[in-house]
């Protein structure tokens, strides 16, 4: 059997752009995205704090060091600049592996710059 886990997560992130006419997805700050270990390219659900939207797309690499976190795309109406937000990645492991992953979690502040604990 295989089960679907959350991997990894980017909790609290603030949106710091929309870009309607665009071929779609959500654009992270590179450093953001090794930390959360999180390809470009990979499957992500968001979910918005601030309307209750959640919805599925896929991750592309922004400029490291940014702090970007911006939605293209259709999905950009879906949210406004400023609204916090969680970026979350599955994977899909056998009962063993599911038992024994931890997933990461990376924290930000306002800025999306990661919380150190």
């Amino acid at each position: 059997m295989q089960r679907i886990m959350k991997k990894s997560k980017i909790h609290m992130a603030t949106l710091t752009g929309l870009e309607l006419y665009y071929e779609g997805s959500i654009t992270i700050d590179a450093d953001l995205l090794d930390m959360a270990d999180m390809l470009p390219g990979e499957q992500v659900q968001v979910v918005n704090f601030n309307n209750g939207q959640r919805f599925v797309t896929y991750t592309i690499a922004g400029e490291r060091g940014s702090g970007v976190v911006e939605l293209n795309g259709p999905a950009s109406r879906l949210a406004s600049v400023g609204d916090r937000i969680i970026v979350i990645s599955y994977g899909h492991y056998d009962d063993a592996e599911a038992r024994a992953m931890e997933p990461i979690v990376v924290q930000v502040d306002e800025n999306n710059r990661p919380i150190r604990r």
